[in-house]
């Protein structure tokens, strides 16, 4: 059985873990090693097809079973923002048209009302970035994403508004591999 406790107790040793794809410098310009997509060990216990997210050390975890998973960078929610529980992709999308939510404008109206119209898919400042995992829970939509940003230098802080976020390049990856119905636990 999957306990929080179990799943960060294999994350804590994944700094040990060594990367099992070769990433150059070039390749990555800016981005800490450690926020590399890379395949790294994890708890044998976890399932294949499943998604965890542990948002104080800033990494998400496509678990592919064996005890392995493929890890990439992300950035999180300012304190007290994020999500926590298991959620279910229910959407995907390419491109993604993006809105702030009421919420976002009520709290931030200088940073979110000039968007309250909407931004297109592929526009430079559209939050969503290059693809977006839709999360809902038993009530239906979260409001709360698995997403690509535009501000690369984001990974490994927390300040947006709380949705999950990857480089543009890794959030295509991820979009890919992960099927409509995956579970997403948030730790």
């Amino acid at each position: 059985m999957l306990t929080r406790r179990s799943f960060v107790a294999a994350a804590a040793a994944l700094p040990l873990a060594a990367p099992a794809l070769a990433n150059t410098a070039t390749s990555y310009p800016r981005l800490p090693r450690k926020f590399r997509p890379q395949i790294v060990d994890v708890n044998p216990d976890l399932p294949a097809g499943e998604i965890h997210v542990v948002q104080k050390e800033f990494f998400l975890f496509w678990t592919l079973g064996d005890g392995r998973a493929r890890r990439y960078g992300i950035a999180t929610g300012a304190e007290g923002r994020n999500y926590r529980g298991v959620l279910t992709i229910a959407h995907k999308a390419e491109w993604p048209s993006w809105r702030p939510t009421p919420d976002m404008i009520r709290k931030e109206p200088e940073v979110y009302g000039p968007y309250v119209a909407g931004l297109p898919g592929g526009h430079p400042r559209n939050a969503m970035g290059a693809r977006a995992l839709y999360l809902h829970d038993h009530r239906g939509d979260t409001f709360y994403r698995i997403h690509g940003t535009p501000l690369h230098d984001s990974i490994g802080q927390a300040f947006s508004s709380g949705c999950v976020r990857l480089r543009n390049d890794h959030v295509a990856e991820l979009y890919d591999l992960v099927p409509v119905g995956t579970r997403v636990y948030l730790f």
